[in-house]
């Protein structure tokens, strides 16, 4: 059976998988401002990073055609606040809140729970979040989640719509021109997605002649892209389907339009987890890491979220991990923990 006979037969036979990946990505353009509540107590203010919070070397911050360890190019923590940081406790009445990019259509990362009540926002992602906005401003309710698709992350950021970006975004080189990057809270890698009766083994070969999905400004479109160029993916791969949004690759995968799916392997197993007739196809072939994106000038921001993390790593990360993702990622969380942060001290 060829590539094309293979999608016209998944297309006659779409499940229960196809229409409720329809239902969400319909849910996502509905989407604009939601509300949610949260509550910690806040830390005590640091003016530098805590003892083993990671190393530190002196320097700049680098530029994307300098990078090399996009992971590394951040700044050391600090619990001190700054002009960006003032402005948003400056934020009176209802509006004094941190704004947080989420997804809500990224099943176990940002997604409304239907099973809840008034569908809550939930997820990996959405812990985190709470855990910063309960750091700066002390109250449970200080945050405002702001749906956002994967292509208008970096733009959302810029225009000052949201002051920060969690949404399972990659600390890339490229996008450090645009945006600045905390140190990583999640190790993740490039995998493919496939239906179980794909004759597709992975990233190899058996990709030739076969259409593949990405999200729109992803670093996976930007390695299909580049491994084209330089040979390493079959000349005959057709990647020209992009989409807005990540999970809508879901969708044209279940519709029969196209034959795989490429994204982070994290959110290719939420994705199977949702749909039994797909599953990743070979190993992950790229080692990426998920940041929280900020403004490029907001130093002060990425220092105090730098300095939650550290808090984070030690007490909560593997109790989000253990709520939202062992399901799907395994038990052993080793393979997705980030490794100690590596900071730059600006001159």
């Amino acid at each position: 059976m060829n590539a094309r006979e293979e999608r016209g037969r998944r297309a006659s036979l779409r499940g229960w998988g196809g229409v409720g990946a329809m239902a969400a990505g319909c849910a996502l353009a509905l989407a604009s401002v939601l509300l949610l509540p949260l509550t910690q107590s806040a830390g005590d203010p640091d003016d530098g990073p805590p003892a083993g919070a990671g190393r530190v070397a002196a320097g700049s911050q680098a530029r994307a055609d300098a990078c090399a360890d996009p992971e590394k190019q951040t700044l050391a923590p600090s619990g001190a606040d700054g002009p960006t940081i003032d402005a948003i406790k400056a934020r009176q009445g209802a509006k004094r809140k941190l704004i947080v990019g989420i997804d809500q259509n990224s099943y176990r990362w940002g997604y409304r729970n239907p099973n809840t009540q008034g569908a809550e926002l939930e997820g990996f992602d959405i812990d985190l979040a709470h855990r910063i906005a309960t750091d700066i401003l002390g109250d449970r309710d200080a945050v405002q989640f702001r749906a956002i698709p994967t292509n208008q992350r970096i733009p959302a950021i810029e225009d000052g719509r949201v002051d920060m970006v969690v949404r399972t975004m990659t600390i890339a080189c490229d996008r450090l021109s645009d945006v600045a990057f905390s140190a990583p809270y999640f190790k993740t890698g490039q995998q493919v997605l496939a239906p179980k009766s794909s004759s597709i083994t992975g990233y190899d070969d058996s990709l030739a002649d076969r259409r593949i999905c990405t999200a729109t400004g992803s670093t996976a479109y930007t390695k299909l892209s580049q491994d084209k160029q330089n040979g390493r993916l079959p000349s005959t791969t057709d990647i020209s389907v992009t989409v807005p949004n990540q999970l809508d690759c879901l969708v044209q995968l279940q519709l029969g339009t196209v034959d795989a799916v490429v994204t982070d392997g994290a959110l290719a197993a939420s994705q199977a987890a949702q749909d039994p007739t797909v599953e990743l196809k070979g190993a992950a072939f790229t080692t990426e890491y998920y940041g929280v994106a900020m403004k490029k000038d907001a130093d002060d921001l990425v220092r105090r979220v730098n300095r939650v993390l550290v808090d984070y790593r030690a007490d909560g990360w593997q109790r989000s991990y253990d709520a939202w993702l062992s399901a799907t990622l395994g038990k052993d969380a080793a393979p997705s923990r980030p490794p100690a942060p590596e900071y730059l001290r600006t001159s």
